[in-house]
């Protein structure tokens, strides 16, 4: 009878348009995830049939063992009829009932629109929206993934796996692959005008004289500044010793025209040595008068950079002209290129310090992950918030997706397939059926006998 059944509804009918995998009914909209039939499904259409073969011989081979324990009965060969009859009697109301049962998840039986039949393709939308409700109630609650999460160990593990000198080579190389991948999109132009625009914007919203007299006025304390004015004094001793004929001939252009030639050489030889021997000086005495004005100078100075308006000012002045410059902003957009240029290089070559060194820290950091329990902690507690957040935020969303894949699935198309997945195991149910429904009746049958006698 199911076989029967099974040929009717399979080739024929509304139903039977998408029973065969590989049939013309298969041409289904594109797109849908239930709507093909994979090798491996067609595999398992084959296995339901074959089940459904094996139920149904097994309904069919009671059928006839009843007619005969009747036959033999009626032709009084014994009260052994009686009870073989009953048992295949009920085998065949159990086989029949799971056969109804089992056909009415899938279609109407035998094609009578029975209600509470075809279960699976009228109701597939009220499937979609209460499985959506049951991932979201049990799979993705706070509670339950922080459980699920705290049970992993996700920083023990993480730190373990990170500790092992393979794992960190090859979290290096994919690192040092996602940044060369990223610098490549990036466009040189667009970053160099954002650079620029930020370098800019912090020049201006950062007043620079004030924080340049605090560290004017502790390099004076401190005495820094005495070696730059050493090295000035010896270049310029130097350069005196050496060019002392280009610094008179200048004092002597300068001289009036009236003045005799004679005069003009001895001014210059005179302005010479004073100049000399001022320089030597301020070289060879640290506490040369003109070493303590700079001091007092420099001290000055930095006390104006730091409270007196105009001062500061002028240096606000300075600071927006030089930046107004096209060499200066040519030098911040060239900048970048060349950082790039730089990382770049640094993640290419496995043996660079920029690799090198994220190695080093992988595996110190993965050393600590595997030993150290406050940090486990601190790990497992930012992945436990930040699961809990994408949960909690898009869990309507996740839901949904579930809702709206399955309502976009073809009914017929989706029962069949789920008939694929699971029919082979429910044709059990119907074999079950008669062999409980079996004893049941034997059962039932030796007791009223018994009752009875």
């Amino acid at each position: 009878m199911e076989s029967a059944k099974a040929d009717q509804t399979d080739g024929a009918g509304p139903e039977g348009q998408h029973a065969r995998p590989g049939g013309a009914a298969n041409r289904t909209v594109p797109g849908r995830a239930m709507n093909s039939f994979s090798p491996a499904d067609e595999e398992k259409f084959r296995g339901v049939r074959r089940m459904k073969l094996t139920a149904t011989g097994l309904l069919l081979f009671v059928a006839v063992v009843y007619v005969l324990a009747k036959w033999a009965g009626n032709s009084g060969a014994g009260a052994w009829t009686g009870y073989v009859a009953a048992a295949a009697e009920a085998g065949m109301v159990g086989a029949l009932a799971d056969w109804f049962a089992v056909t009415a998840l899938f279609r109407h039986p035998l094609g009578i629109p029975i209600p509470h039949t075809a279960i699976i393709p009228t109701k597939k939308d009220q499937f979609g929206v209460s499985l959506g409700e049951f991932v979201g109630e049990n799979f993705l609650s706070r509670d339950v993934v922080r459980q699920r999460l705290r049970a992993v160990g996700i920083g023990s593990r993480l730190g373990t796996w990170l500790a092992d000198p393979e794992h960190a080579d090859r979290v290096t190389a994919e690192l040092a692959t996602a940044l060369r991948g990223a610098l490549a999109v990036l466009r040189d132009s667009d970053v160099q005008a954002v650079v620029g625009e930020a370098i800019n914007r912090r020049a201006d919203a950062q007043e620079i004289a004030p924080g340049i007299g605090k560290m004017l006025e502790k390099v004076v304390a401190d005495g820094g500044h005495r070696r730059v004015v050493d090295l000035i004094c010896v270049r310029a001793h130097d350069w005196l010793v050496f060019h002392n004929d280009q610094v008179m001939d200048a004092v002597q252009g300068g001289a009036p025209g009236w003045t005799p030639r004679f005069v003009d050489k001895r001014v210059g030889e005179r302005v010479y040595k004073e100049l000399l021997r001022f320089v030597t000086e301020m070289r060879d005495m640290p506490a040369h008068p003109a070493r303590g004005a700079l001091d007092r100078f420099l001290t000055d100075f930095a006390s104006d950079l730091q409270s007196d308006t105009d001062t500061r000012a002028r240096v606000e002045n300075l600071k927006r002209e030089v930046l107004g410059r096209g060499e200066v902003q040519d030098l911040i957009a060239s900048a970048w290129s060349s950082v790039r240029l730089m990382i770049v290089s640094a993640a290419e070559d496995e043996r660079s310090e920029l690799r090198l060194r994220v190695r080093a820290s992988l595996l110190s950091l993965g050393a600590r992950m595997a030993t150290d329990a406050k940090l486990q902690a601190k790990v497992d507690g930012w992945v436990e918030g930040a699961a809990v957040y994408v949960v909690t935020t898009y869990r309507d969303e996740i839901t949904s997706l579930i809702t709206d894949t399955v309502a976009g699935w073809d009914a017929e198309h989706t029962s069949k397939k789920i008939e694929a997945h699971i029919g082979r195991d429910l044709q059990f149910i119907r074999i079950n059926g008669t062999v409980v429904g079996s004893l049941a009746g034997l059962l039932i049958y030796a007791v009223s006998r018994a009752l009875g006698a």
